[in-house]
């Protein structure tokens, strides 16, 4: 190392010293202005004094977990300012990191990077510098600054004692050549310029990130939505920013990224687990899920819904002690005209049908004993006896029942005469039916998720069901005080603290969530941001569902049509979006490929043309040194040693085979969670391994992948594109002629 470089070092450790230090002492003054807050207690005072207690509880803990999320490469960059700029910021250099840091007297730090003057660390080039003369890349060590790099944007800007400290290479090829850890790292110290240009995007409408393999689609996506909280929080936070990925796998692939950038109240989620009280863990036949997730299945849930309200041809006659009751077909339609006039849903609409059948009844009732006339009061005391009486009742229900999106969709797929009702074939009927569930079954496939989203939305609240929370909170309510009485009893601490407060204390920790967690129980939460990634997949019963979450269309759509796997996918991005965004959507492209080294894309790029001829593959950025091949093999057990021989100390390796092959392989993971991330062998299919990325990857019987899938060549192209470093494709039979790129292997 050269003394100038030595000097440039201790140079920058003294001052990222600094900020560290600046760092502790804002968690330990946050950490006890939180705790001031929490010891005044959840319960004394006003109803406003608690609101404004927990608002402000809310805010330290966000912020204490900000301050706590962003140690590891707390500063990463800094830029020398040309000196006419340097002027006007009355400041000669800028120090770039994960949040904004100020000293006691205000003075600057820290830039927080997604601050607008923080822009030309990803922007500038020496075309373009935008009035900077250097870019400097600090890599850290934990609190350690271990090395810097330069780029030089202006050199008649340097001084010669400047031009005397510059050092290294540019950070994100050494980014890139990195062994992978089983979890996505951010790019905040790489981000690029066709990248920053998305991230800093306008937050209205939608925006579709349309990227190739390797393109940084996701990681864009989530540095979006870190740039988004930073620059709209007043606006965000109150509704929160929903982040919907493929899988569960995927979602712990991705999830250190955004706390990592100091946002930690951000809900990831899969379509699977978007409908709160339901677990979606049923594998779906691909022709059924194609079916379920066609927009024509709104139609068919609808019908369903009108089944279930459909009138007697004959007269209902209700028995009771005294005398019975009669309700024609004539008197049925009213009601029931009357309660699609009032254009609510199944449920709350069932209300006036209920009233008008009532009011009818009780004009009978009072005839068979002999009222009369009954003014309005006896009129409304004789129709609440009749409408607790349970042959009533279950009449009532029996026409127009109450019903759950669960209830609606069992009966409907339980039943082919049902399932006729609602415009199905004979065959489409047979590609739903269904035995009734039993207790302890995984019912529900993710296809069933956004139907049972639109019956929610088709039927409404039950109003009976609000009834009964109501009672048994009250209950629950008595218990918790019979409780904290015993507690206070047992401690000696009855003179000091009464029940009452004492519970409701209890109470306020229990219940006591974040944005995230409130919205994760609420169907009905409308989410200041979405973000759907691997959105090509989606089925149009899923974009419906999405949409609802998202009023404002406040979106940002990440995906590659090549890479459709799934039959109920995108086939283009208008077809998914016209519906309902109309022109409120707009498209940006990633072109350069940062994962797939150049000589594993000149393989995927021919496959590329299978999917379709005018497609273009995204352009590599580097080389790995290391030609791709195919071998023959006798049988599946060799995998184990060819696998054992293809490893990288420290890195990730991962065998991608086609639906049903099993294979066993010693030492490896098999099938998705977490821990296929963090094994060092893991079996995936294409399915489970989209999204994710490995250092080494061998794909099995590539023929199998391409005749059985029901997107054969978008699923190859996923596989072959997951690699960082090494490809291998290991086949039994003949190899596909669209691979004849590969080198030949025969040991």
């Amino acid at each position: 190392m050269s003394h100038s470089t030595a000097g440039e070092l201790a140079r920058e450790q003294q001052y990222v010293a600094t900020l560290y230090e600046r760092l502790d002492v804002l968690r330990v003054r946050t950490r006890g202005q939180l705790d001031g807050v929490l010891a005044q207690g959840a319960a004394g005072g006003t109803h406003q004094n608690r609101s404004e207690r927990d608002s402000f509880a809310d805010m330290y803990a966000s912020r204490l977990a900000r301050l706590w999320a962003v140690e590891h490469g707390l500063c990463f960059g800094r830029l020398d300012l040309a000196e006419g700029v340097s002027e006007e910021l009355d400041e000669t250099r800028l120090y770039i990191g994960r949040l904004g840091l100020s000293d006691d007297e205000q003075r600057r730090l820290l830039i927080d990077w997604r601050a607008p003057v923080a822009q030309p660390f990803y922007r500038a080039t020496p075309a373009a510098p935008m009035g900077i003369t250097r870019r400097r890349h600090l890599h850290t060590k934990g609190r350690t600054v271990v090395t810097i790099d330069d780029d030089l944007l202006d050199l008649d800007g340097l001084s010669d004692a400047d031009k005397a400290t510059l050092n290294g290479e540019a950070a994100l090829l050494a980014a890139l050549g990195e062994t992978r850890t089983g979890r996505m790292r951010d790019i905040v110290a790489t981000i690029q310029g066709e990248q920053d240009k998305i991230i800093r995007s306008d937050l209205n409408g939608v925006l579709v990130v349309q990227g190739g393999p390797g393109t940084g689609k996701t990681v864009v996506a989530l540095h979006r939505a870190a740039y988004l909280l930073y620059t709209y929080r007043e606006r965000l936070e109150r509704r929160g920013v929903l982040i919907l990925g493929p899988n569960l796998t995927f979602l712990r692939y991705i999830e250190q990224v955004l706390p990592s950038l100091g946002e930690t109240d951000v809900l990831l989620s899969t379509v699977a687990e978007l409908y709160p009280g339901v677990t979606a863990r049923r594998a779906e036949r691909p022709a059924a899920a194609a079916f379920k997730g066609a927009a024509r299945m709104t139609e068919v849930v609808a019908r369903a819904v009108q089944e279930r309200q459909r009138m007697p041809r004959q007269t209902v006659e209700i028995r009771l002690d005294k005398f019975t009751l009669r309700l024609d077909r004539q008197t049925c339609d009213v009601a029931r005209s009357r309660a699609a006039k009032s254009r609510r849903p199944h449920n709350t609409a069932r209300g006036v049908f209920v009233r008008q059948l009532l009011n009818a009844l009780t004009k009978q009732a009072a005839r068979h004993l002999g009222r009369g006339m009954l003014n309005d009061e006896d009129f409304a005391d004789l129709r609440e006896e009749l409408r607790t009486e349970e042959p009533v009742r279950a009449a009532l229900n029996k026409l127009w029942p109450y019903l759950t999106p669960q209830q609606l969709l069992i009966g409907l797929f339980t039943s082919r005469e049902r399932m006729a009702y609602a415009g199905l074939t004979s065959a489409e009927a047979g590609l739903l039916l269904r035995e009734p569930p039993r207790a302890g079954e995984g019912w529900w496939s993710e296809a069933d998720v956004p139907l049972l989203d639109e019956a929610a939305e088709l039927l409404g609240d039950i109003d009976e069901s609000v009834l009964r929370a109501a009672r048994r909170a009250e209950e629950e309510r008595e218990q918790q005080l019979a409780y904290a009485r015993e507690v206070l009893e047992l401690t000696g601490m009855a003179d000091i603290m009464d029940a009452e407060r004492f519970a409701e204390r209890q109470q306020a920790e229990e219940t006591y969530l974040t944005t995230a967690e409130r919205a994760a129980k609420d169907r009905t939460w409308a989410f200041g941001h979405v973000i759907v990634d691997e959105a090509q997949e989606l089925s149009a019963m899923a974009w419906r569902m999405v949409m609802r979450r998202c009023p404002t269309r406040s979106m940002t759509v990440v995906g590659d049509i090549a890479q459709t796997g799934s039959t109920a996918g995108a086939l283009n991005w208008a077809n998914v979006l016209d519906p309902d965004a109309g022109g409120r959507w707009r498209e940006a492209g990633l072109t350069v490929n940062y994962r797939t080294p150049v000589e594993l894309m000149a393989v995927a790029a021919d496959v590329l043309t299978l999917v379709d001829p005018g497609l273009k593959a995204p352009e590599s950025v580097r080389e790995s040194g290391e030609r791709p091949w195919a071998r023959r093999i006798a049988g599946l057990g060799e995998i184990a040693r060819i696998v054992a021989e293809e490893q990288v100390p420290g890195g990730k390796l991962v065998v991608i085979v086609p639906d049903g092959l099993e294979l066993d392989l010693p030492g490896a993971v098999v099938g998705a969670g977490p821990a296929a991330l963090e094994a060092p062998v893991a079996v995936l299919t294409v399915a489970e391994a989209k999204g994710l990325e490995f250092d080494v990857v061998i794909v099995v019987e590539p023929g199998r992948i391409l005749a059985e899938s029901p997107r054969g060549p978008s699923d190859l192209y996923v596989a072959l594109t997951r690699a960082t470093r090494r490809l291998g494709v290991l086949h039994t039979g003949g190899l596909p002629s669209v691979l004849t790129a590969l080198d030949r292997r025969t040991q």
